[in-house]
């Protein structure tokens, strides 16, 4: 028999912890959640919670930050089928919008998320996307297609507008009736910084 490494049976337990504490944030909510609801089902202890994540916050605050990471991995496939680096940014933004209309996401991401954990543009998740996006617009500036524009603006308002979409989206009364509006205005509004929007809509 193989015995694991101390490193290894460590991140066994974060992953079960993980495993755990979406379930239950999924099905019962942040605040409904209890400190046993996250451990017992896996056969841990309160101390294995506090050991890797702090506390319950901790641990609430990794599992947004693993579903959003899924988030921009899946957008970002999405925008992989485009012709084009403009469309593909398009199709990564709408693409995220959309997830709203799922369960968990709404539930933990976009409802609790905020509620517990404060501004999402301040995560860590949407640091990274952040990033993404940047690297986008220095590249679609360079190329032309972009009004002259600065880059953190534009790149700061891109994601902006997916993110707080996607929140509306997530939190209004008809999700699915709000999601193509919400995508819509989303494409028109990033087609104001084309530097040529003659033929650029499909």
């Amino acid at each position: 028999m193989v015995r694991r490494t101390r490193a290894e049976m460590m991140e066994e337990t974060r992953r079960r912890l993980l495993a755990s504490a979406r379930a239950a944030f999924a099905e019962k909510g942040f605040s409904a959640t209890s400190m046993d609801d996250l451990t017992a089902a896996v056969g841990l202890t309160r101390g294995a919670l506090y050991h890797n994540f702090g506390d319950k916050r901790g641990l609430f605050a990794a599992v947004v930050d693993q579903i959003d990471a899924e988030m921009a991995e899946r957008a970002r496939s999405r925008a992989a089928t485009q012709d084009n680096l403009w469309d593909a940014l398009l199709a990564e933004g709408c693409a995220y919008i959309e997830m709203a209309l799922e369960a968990e996401v709404q539930r933990i991401v976009l409802r609790d998320g905020p509620a517990v954990l404060g501004d999402p543009a301040q995560w860590p998740s949407q640091n990274r996307c952040l990033d993404a996006t940047r690297a986008a617009v220095t590249q679609l500036l360079a190329e032309g297609v972009l009004r002259p524009v600065d880059i953190e603006a534009a790149a700061r308002l891109l994601n902006g507008a997916a993110l707080n979409a996607a929140l509306w989206v997530a939190t209004c009364d008809d999700p699915a009736g709000m999601l193509p509006k919400a995508q819509d205005a989303f494409r028109m509004l990033a087609e104001g910084l084309l530097a040529d929007r003659v033929g650029q809509r499909g």
